[in-house]
């Protein structure tokens, strides 16, 4: 039985990611920072399934003492300071989660396993901010426009470079934007659907947003943790952009959560303009030629799957009704 460690294991991503490895035979361990008010909201129904394990990407000694006790073949660190808007309100806090965290875990990696541990890096399409090419590929010049793609930046190089000095099995996915009724309400697409469902339920009146011509491939996440696994299973390690290949604006995902229950969207949003970026990204599209051929992965659920699938989820969560069950190979 392989053993993986997950960094990050009660957020969206890690919650399909440990459906998929227990699917797949694994004994899953999860990283949770000690703190007063966990939520462990996401992996409920994982309780007794998956064994957890209190450390932290600050402090270096709670990372090694996690990874001698578990003794795992893989390292997923999906760990980090994910929100970009705060990200320009703690910018030194993004930095330390998210950049310096990363060579933490790879630190623990290399001093006890790099011979034999396995170890996925969450990049990120932010990483490419004010993009230089379209669509965006594994060699698209890095122009992050936020503190937390400038941290993604550097997490993703020193990755590169553990590999490259170290002789590590080091990956890192340059996912795109990743979507799932499991997405923290302060996200876009779950702002969005979230409050499509409460409008239509008669809890909310209007839809504040900002900017609704920012371009994003959106896919569904359960379809990219899969990508994840599957680039350590490979025979090298190599970096993968991870993407549907398509481009939607903010206002189409508007228009269509708001089709999915009959009412006309252009009657309930308003424009925010606090809710502008400081320095905006305008268009992100990635080009996932490489991992359809080298891992044989695409994406499974649609742009319009995905947006209806978040709005049902959210209609029946907030009428206390059992949430769908959208498993991490489909829907």
């Amino acid at each position: 039985m392989k053993r993986a460690l997950i960094t990050g294991v009660t957020g969206q991503d890690g919650s399909y990611l440990s459906e998929l490895l227990l699917s797949e035979g694994y004994e899953v361990h999860g990283v949770v920072r000690r703190s007063s008010t966990e939520n462990f909201e996401r992996i409920a129904d994982l309780s007794g399934k998956i064994h957890l394990h209190q450390a932290d990407l600050l402090d270096q000694l709670s990372i090694i003492d996690v990874i001698k006790e578990t003794q795992p073949d893989e390292v997923y660190n999906l760990a980090a300071m994910s929100f970009v808007p705060t990200s320009w309100k703690q910018p030194v806090l993004t930095g330390e989660f998210t950049g310096i965290g990363v060579t933490r875990v790879l630190e623990a990696v290399k001093l006890l396993g790099r011979d034999r541990i396995k170890f996925y890096q969450a990049s990120s399409s932010e990483m490419f901010g004010k993009v230089l090419e379209v669509p965006q590929t594994e060699t698209t010049p890095f122009y992050p426009r936020s503190p937390y793609g400038v941290a993604k930046v550097y997490g993703h190089w020193i990755t590169v470079n553990y590999r490259e000095s170290y002789n590590m099995f080091c990956c890192s996915g340059i996912l795109f934007n990743h979507e799932s009724p499991r997405r923290g309400r302060e996200f876009v697409t779950r702002k969005v659907t979230d409050g499509v469902a409460r409008i239509k339920l008669g809890m909310a009146k209007t839809l504040k947003l900002g900017n609704l011509d920012s371009k994003r491939d959106w896919g569904f996440a359960g379809d990219y943790v899969r990508a994840m696994w599957l680039m350590l299973q490979q025979d090298k390690p190599d970096d993968y952009v991870v993407a549907t290949g398509e481009t939607h604006t903010v206002k189409r995902l508007v228009e269509l959560a708001f089709d999915a229950v009959g009412l006309k969207w252009d009657k309930y949003v308003e424009i925010d303009s606090s809710l502008v970026r400081p320095a905006e990204v305008d268009l992100l599209i990635g080009d996932p030629t490489k991992a359809k051929t080298k891992l044989g992965w695409k994406p499974e659920v649609t742009f319009e799957q995905l947006v209806e699938m978040m709005v049902k989820a959210d209609l029946a969560r907030l009428q206390g009704q059992s949430i769908p069950d959208f498993k991490a190979k489909g829907i």
